[in-house]
């Protein structure tokens, strides 16, 4: 019997030495990404290779070790953060509006794989930072429930332990250069096979398909003129990247018979001096220094807890028995009594880059990274504390991850480069959302930009204004390389900077950006465009945003329109397209039963329909002046005799408008109204903003040839 967490040997498929197989999907690398770019591809009906350097699936959750998610505030529920550290427009249920359907249902599966008391708890692992956590075993579980009939049926072929060596580039005859497949070498046999794809996926954590095709990329820190981002310096610092982490599973126990050896060079080696470690997480709290001991309730054997043995929900504690991930970055030494002392530190290992290296080099600092891992397991155990590695849950003999937690990788030059300015709160006062992208494919959040800097000097400071974000989305140009055909970016690998990957890289995120990039590669190869082709024409790009919708994958981030709402489609397609919105942008509602104003409806026909809004200054109507948010769309319709006002000079827009209006407008428009309206009646009771949307996406599919749903 295999081991926990893994699928049987039998449904893997070990390529021979030489063979060369050809396949409509191939993904490379094993990131959380990896496995929902197969997953969506899957849904879709598409055929897929995936090719990952573990047996172990899920990334992030299960060879990292890291099955505690950073999640959004937003995401969290309110009953599971405390209310001064609420968000004004906190839910209960966030996770129902900013995951998409599929995410959900895996993170379902995963509590119902890890009860606590018996119970499925919305937090199996009841820490007090990852506000939805379990152990890796069972995120691998519910990984392999989620493709195992796609490898029953022959769908997915699925070659584990093996890593891209070449990337296989057809050169350009004219402006761009195409990837046709990838050369792997088995890590066990040294087997070399080739996989050929119609569409490969770069999925991998450190984006290697970027430096083996010599595809456009950056890595650690760009200069100013490279991003456009102002708080840059001039100078590029590639070797400024973000600190790697060797994640490590530990239990609390009263048995001290497992000794955690203390790695060779333990207390001579910079990374591995035990004078950096710290058990004590020291916070200030109105002035003073407090100091939280290890198993405090807030202490650092709690901050990611994966396994409780007891809900005590009242009065969280830690018990004999409990499971914790150590993922531990900076905390003061003491401060109380040596308000001088340096930083103290756990894991993170922040002595040299990955990226942008030899392998030689990487390997190197790979190495050392999991030597500060037991190093810091060593100290901690040296300090009384009732510790025991559990490798049980991480497959490996002494508890530390079969791979480093990758904060960071080499970023792909993209049509879309997500900056620091569409990104952080600084640039969007007042607002509750930041850039939303015309092109987007999916949203997220993180409240802040977090940031693990290496020891290399130079980092940008980005200061307390910049490094706060709101919530943001996913724009499909970001996953496209800019010269590079046949290649969809993932994972840390789309086109973010140094600054905003530090948002874009956390769990539901690079789920959110591995989701859309497989379900665009199923996309394309069944309309039979080119991927960019998707991108840029606007038949297409809504067309593939309505795809993502049915399948419930949310494009604009509202508070009050969940995947299971009967016209989420339309509203997200419409609210991605700037056709439909909000009312507030300074709340993320939709309110999808409040009333519609005639202006608001003048607004969503004028910019649907395309129109010419360059405005005589001289208004029409003497309640709408040219400072009205209103006045052009207002202009531009009646100027195409689609509206005529109420008389005395007067449109009345800011009135609640009615079904019927609409209908006449649209019917005055060119509309077939008996369409638009099939599934909203037509009369003189007050439009809701529902409706609008509904109505409204009927007559955007029609004019853009697309048949309705």
């Amino acid at each position: 019997m295999g081991q926990p967490g893994l699928l049987e040997d039998s449904v893997f498929f070990r390529p021979s030495s030489g063979a060369q197989l050809s396949v409509p999907i191939l993904i490379v690398g094993g990131s959380t990404a990896a496995y929902s770019a197969a997953l969506a591809a899957l849904q879709s009906g598409a055929k897929v290779c995936w090719v990952q350097p573990q047996l172990v699936l899920g990334g992030q959750y299960t060879a990292q070790a890291l099955s505690a998610s950073d999640d959004a505030p937003l995401t969290t529920p309110k009953s599971l953060i405390p209310s001064a550290n609420q968000d004004p427009q906190q839910l209960d249920n966030g996770e129902l509006f900013s995951l998409s359907r599929t995410q959900r249902e895996l993170r379902d599966r995963m509590r119902t794989l890890q009860p606590v008391e018996g119970q499925p708890l919305y937090n199996p692992g009841g820490g007090w930072v990852s506000h939805f956590a379990v152990t890796p075993v069972a995120a691998a579980i519910a990984f392999n429930q989620g493709v195992e009939p796609y490898l029953t049926s022959g769908q997915l072929t699925l070659i584990p332990l093996a890593d891209p060596i070449q990337v296989l580039v057809e050169e350009p005859s004219g402006e761009y250069r195409r990837v046709r497949g990838v050369l792997f070498q088995d890590r066990e046999t040294g087997a070399q096979f080739t996989v050929m794809g119609k569409v490969v996926i770069e999925a991998t954590d450190l984006g290697d398909v970027l430096e083996l095709g010599g595809i456009e990329s950056r890595v650690g820190q760009e200069s100013r003129s490279e991003t456009g981002e102002a708080i840059l310096p001039e100078e590029p610092r590639p070797l400024c990247q973000q600190a790697f982490t060797f994640c490590a599973v530990v239990a609390r126990t009263q048995d001290r018979a497992q000794e955690i050896p203390a790695p060779l060079g333990y207390g001579a080696e910079p990374w591995l001096d035990p004078a950096e470690f710290t058990d004590t997480f020291w916070v200030k709290s109105q002035g003073q220094w407090q100091g939280r001991s290890f198993f405090d309730p807030s202490g650092i054997f709690r901050y990611r807890r994966l396994l409780r043995v007891r809900e005590d929900a009242q009065s969280p504690q830690s018990h004999l028995g409990d499971v914790s991930v150590m993922n531990w970055g900076t905390s003061p030494l003491d401060p109380e009594n040596r308000p001088n002392a340096p930083l103290g530190c756990g894991n993170d290992y922040r002595f040299g880059a990955l990226t942008g290296v030899s392998r030689a080099e990487r390997d190197r600092h790979i190495q050392q990274g999991r030597d500060r891992a037991q190093a810091y397991l060593h100290f901690l155990q040296t300090r009384n504390r009732d510790l025991v590695a559990r490798g049980d849950l991480t497959w490996t003999v002494d508890g530390i991850a079969l791979e480093p937690y990758i904060r960071e990788a080499r970023r792909g030059v993209a049509l879309t480069t997500i900056r620091h300015e569409d990104v952080s709160t600084q640039f969007f006062p007042g607002a509750a959302r930041a850039r939303s992208f015309s092109d987007s494919v999916g949203i997220g959040q993180y409240h802040y930009l977090d940031f693990h800097p290496s020891l290399e000097p130079g980092h940008v400071d980005l200061g307390t204004a910049g490094n706060r974000s709101l919530p943001f989305t996913i724009p499909l140009g970001a996953l496209i390389p800019l010269r590079t055909d046949g290649l969809i970016l993932s994972a840390k690998s789309i086109g973010t900077t140094h600054i905003t990957n530090s948002a874009y890289r956390m769990h539901p995120i690079e789920w959110a950006i591995g989701e859309a990039g497989g379900y665009l590669a199923a996309f394309a190869l069944r309309e039979g465009v080119a991927l960019r082709e998707v991108a840029k024409e606007t038949r297409l790009l809504r067309k593939f945003q309505g795809e993502l919708a049915r399948q419930g994958v949310p494009l604009f981030w509202f508070n009050d329109v969940s995947h299971d709402d009967p016209d989420f489609e339309a509203i997200q397609v419409l609210a991605a397209a700037a056709i439909v919105r909000t009312e507030n942008f300074g709340s993320l509602n939709f309110r999808p039963e409040g009333e519609v104003s005639r202006g608001v409806v003048a607004v969503a026909i004028a910019n649907l329909l395309s129109l010419d809004l360059r405005a005589d200054s001289q208004p029409s109507f003497r309640d709408v002046p040219s400072d009205h948010f209103a006045f052009s769309s207002i202009e531009a319709l009646l100027k195409n005799g689609m509206i005529s006002g109420v008389g005395n000079q007067r449109f009345e827009p800011e009135r609640s408008a009615t079904r019927e209006q609409l209908a006449i407008i649209l019917g005055k428009a060119g509309g077939k109204v008996d369409q638009l309206f099939s599934k909203t009646p037509v009369d003189t009771q007050r439009l809701r903003r529902r409706e609008l949307s509904r109505v409204l996406y009927v007559l955007l599919q029609a004019r853009l040839g697309l048949t309705p749903a």
